[in-house]
């Protein structure tokens, strides 16, 4: 259980209204993040990560996506309650995020050095000459070579790592608490993802910021994270530490997705496993568990009842009907 959480999030349900169509994109999530750790959201494409981290600052489309019920508590206030003056203080100087891809984060037409100024002016109440020293050093921090010439750059003129490095002392540039990092290296080449992982976690060590990292790479959540949150179907179906999970998985899904993983000290002979068929259609899911279709340990009962959650220790919980003291016999036939 976390001792002191800079931000829970209790029971969230989010769904998209398209016409007729209603997609209940997040179906209950709740966790808990500690300051200063990384807690890692993983799961295939579709399964809730993204929108759940832009229900945190409210960034979901207000024409189309509706938050029908939960809370989201930074410290002790509900971000939901939160009045578009108060989400304003919030975004940047409390919580800030980055995104995949970081020309849709930085204004092509403004200088880099004018945007970091902007969110200084504005919460760190900085006059013109404080926000360009700040954010001269903002830049070195992140490792841009010349920074003091560069600032005047626009965004098309770095790379796309460089790129990346300058989000990146955009959303750090007030000291938030909180960083939501969605994918922030999918589109680099593995050196260049290398590099930023190891800025965010070095950044981390020095700031102190707790980060929420969605990611669909196992590989990432072993070298950054702390604790895993593993989703499908907009559920979380097991969250605990990162080692733990690793080791001895406890949901069939978790298992799946490690099984796909390829491993550095695995038999190069040996197959990977995929997780066979797809993710349901999120506008037509049945009762039951979400994952039946796809499990190799189904039971009668998934069909019909969604599983509750169990603890398995006091910072690892899962949803399966495998883990019910019914199925005790089950899980020993199966050697699960």
């Amino acid at each position: 259980m976390i001792n002191d959480p800079i931000l829970t999030v209790e029971n969230l349900h989010v769904s998209f209204h398209s016409q007729n169509r209603v997609v209940n994109a997040v179906r209950g999530v709740s966790f808990q993040l500690e300051k200063g750790e990384t807690l890692a959201i993983v799961g295939e494409s579709g399964s809730g990560k993204s929108v759940t981290a832009k229900s945190v600052l409210r960034l979901l489309p207000s024409q189309t996506a509706k938050i029908t019920d939960g809370a989201i508590r930074y410290g002790k206030e509900n971000v939901l309650s939160y009045s578009p003056r108060q989400l304003q203080r919030l975004r940047g100087k409390e919580i800030s995020m980055v995104f995949q891809d970081p020309m849709t984060s930085l204004n092509p037409t403004m200088k880099i050095g004018r945007q970091i100024m902007e969110g200084l002016a504005r919460h760190e109440k900085l006059t013109r000459a404080e926000a360009k020293q700040k954010a001269v050093q903002m830049l070195e921090m992140v490792g841009i070579p010349q920074a003091a010439e560069r600032i005047d750059a626009y965004p098309h003129q770095f790379s796309g790592g460089m790129r990346q490095r300058v989000v990146i002392a955009l959303a750090l540039a007030c000291r938030p608490k909180v960083l939501i990092a969605d994918e922030p290296t999918t589109a680099l080449d593995v050196t260049i993802q290398a590099q930023i992982l190891d800025l965010m976690r070095d950044l981390q060590q020095k700031t102190g910021t707790a980060i929420i990292l969605i990611t669909h790479d196992l590989g990432v959540v072993a070298h950054m994270a702390q604790r895993v949150a593993v989703m499908y179907t907009g559920e979380i179906v097991e969250i605990g530490p990162v080692r733990e999970i690793f080791a001895n998985p406890q949901h069939p899904y978790t298992k799946g997705l490690l099984a796909s993983m390829p491993r550095l000290d695995a038999d190069r002979s040996e197959p990977l496993v995929p997780i066979p068929g797809s993710p349901p259609d999120a506008t037509r899911l049945a009762g039951g568990c979400s994952f039946a279709p796809r499990c190799p340990y189904v039971m009668k009962v998934c069909h019909h009842f969604s599983p509750e959650v169990t603890s398995l220790a006091p910072d690892h919980q899962v949803s399966c009907w495998l883990q019910d003291k019914r199925a005790e016999n089950v899980r020993s036939a199966l050697r699960f």
